[in-house]
């Protein structure tokens, strides 16, 4: 692993782990794969309102985790229902402001400039198509999109040729770095990763049926703050609907 994606890696998990902003109005915690569009709708709050978010991102795991053993966070959004779960059956959510916020697919990516090409099929040679490489996918174990990407792999049964040939990443973002920085061959991230990440190209969109939902559900927090009301609100109109859609995401009515 270079020295640029050992930093990338490092960062990534350490904006989770540092304490958010202390002059912000709401503190929110979101996966990683918000980082662009979540980023440009605290921005576009602020101008709005005059309110500020704090807001960081790791994978759903390290935050939900976060969030049982400290105080602070008014605003969790999950990349997966499990994380939330987690959360809720220790009474630590607003049971009823939860609800799924967006949704997503997963697709194989290669570096922009790779001549891999690669038909997404029940036993596709992908162990064959890393020639000696790595598969770069989120930690499988734990992170909603290394889950994801085991349950794809396990479906079209390919997942015991490249188990031994992953790299797992602390969360989506550092897994479509590897790629992007040519640290592995091929990854598995989603749709708005790829589309994020210039240096990377998909390759294919893995079928929906063969892993759960890819959904994002949101909740308040069991101590957030009045004003963290007002952020939610705002995620879910017409401003940020139109850049959660522009990055790619797909937004229930």
């Amino acid at each position: 692993m270079s020295g640029i994606v050992k930093l990338l890696a490092g960062l990534a998990l350490g904006v989770a782990l540092s304490a958010p902003a202390p002059a912000a109005d709401v503190t929110v915690f979101a996966a990683s794969s918000l980082t662009d569009a979540l980023t440009e709708i605290g921005k576009s709050y602020q101008q709005k309102t005059g309110h500020t978010a704090a807001i960081s991102f790791a994978a759903s795991s390290v935050l939900a985790r976060q969030i049982e053993s400290s105080e602070g966070v008014d605003i969790f959004v999950s990349a997966d229902p499990d994380w939330m779960d987690y959360l809720q059956k220790r009474g630590l959510i607003q049971p009823g402001t939860r609800h799924n916020l967006l949704a997503s697919h997963l697709v194989l990516i290669a570096p922009a400039d790779s001549k891999i090409s690669l038909r997404i099929a029940p036993h596709f040679d992908v162990a064959g198509a890393l020639a000696g490489g790595r598969l770069a996918v989120a930690d499988p174990e734990s992170v909603p999109a290394g889950k994801y990407a085991k349950a794809s792999l396990t479906a079209l049964g390919v997942w015991d040729r490249v188990a031994m040939h992953l790299v797992p990443a602390e969360n989506v973002r550092v897994a479509l770095a590897y790629v992007a920085h040519g640290e592995a061959p091929l990854g598995i991230v989603y749709t708005t990763d790829a589309i994020a990440e210039p240096k990377v190209r998909a390759i294919g969109t893995f079928p929906d049926n063969i892993h759960p939902s890819i959904v994002y559900p949101v909740a308040l927090t069991k101590e957030a703050k009045p004003l963290a009301h007002e952020f939610l609100a705002y995620v879910e109109g017409p401003e940020a609907r139109a850049i959660f859609r522009k990055k790619g995401f797909e937004v229930p009515r």
